[in-house]
């Protein structure tokens, strides 16, 4: 997966550790510093809540990477280290909340309804010095009640702390097309493959074959941002048939990659 790169990475970074203290108790003004990906590792003491209008962000951790497409959004919680990706061509409209305004949640993906991304991209245009006492205020009332019922998603990739499955998993996540059976690796770890489904159920709460189908969904969103043929994006993300990709990506996002992609024209 390829990311944008910025030349004014360490600057934003800087920037980011000036900001003591948020002007209001949200802040996410189209052109302040939330709405421009920082990939580098990084954390602050408020929460973030990565989003796209369009496109498709990544949002990498120590322990998971969790992927959002413009129906959904990332929840970062303070002081967790992280790193944000995305395309050249997405647009950002990301938030960060004071801790003491929301209910505390774990880092996770969360659904952004069609009332929450309506607020988000209206908010967006305010200023960061917003009126509290007016109608901008009441607005942030209701943008911060429906983000604390914001349902949690499944478009979530867990790490291993093991380093041999780590390695096995950052491999798969990187080449979502490979078609190596399970038996090829647990032979590179002199293992069984009950042994090594086992290990992937201890260290990341899923099977091995669980885990490589979500990884293949993970890849496919930004290639169906892309519009690149549904038949396309199934063969490059490992499927040998379009009907077993169709069935995947529905369970995981509860539509068909066809419905998805109507959803974002």
């Amino acid at each position: 997966m390829k990311y944008r790169q910025s030349d004014n990475q360490q600057a934003l970074l800087d920037q980011l550790a000036r900001l003591k203290q948020l002007p209001r108790p949200v802040l996410g003004q189209q052109l302040a510093l939330p709405n421009q990906a920082i990939h580098a590792r990084h954390a602050h003491p408020w929460v973030q809540l990565s989003y796209a209008a369009e496109g498709v962000l990544t949002v990498e951790t120590p322990h998971a990477r969790f992927v959002a497409p413009p129906s959904r959004a990332v929840w970062i919680p303070s002081e967790l280290e992280h790193g944000v990706h995305c395309a050249a061509n997405t647009q950002i409209r990301s938030l960060y909340v004071a801790p003491h305004v929301v209910s505390p949640r774990p880092c996770e993906v969360v659904a952004i309804s069609p009332l929450l991304r309506e607020l988000i991209l209206t908010f967006s245009r305010f200023e960061v010095e917003y009126d509290e006492a007016g109608t901008e205020g009441r607005l942030v009332a209701v943008l911060l009640d429906q983000l604390n019922t914001a349902p949690a998603c499944a478009l979530m990739l867990p790490w291993p702390d093991n380093e041999p499955l780590a390695g096995i998993c950052h491999y798969l996540a990187a080449h979502p097309d490979c078609r190596r059976p399970m038996s090829h690796f647990s032979a590179q770890l002199g293992i069984s493959d009950k042994t090594l489904g086992r290990r992937f159920v201890c260290h990341t709460g899923l099977g091995f074959r669980q885990w490589r189908q979500r990884a293949r969904l993970l890849a496919a969103l930004p290639l169906l941002e892309q519009n690149l043929r549904i038949t396309d994006v199934a063969l490059e993300c490992g499927y040998d048939s379009l009907s077993a990709f169709i069935a995947a990506f529905g369970e995981l996002l509860g539509c068909t990659p066809g419905e998805y992609v109507r959803r974002k024209t």
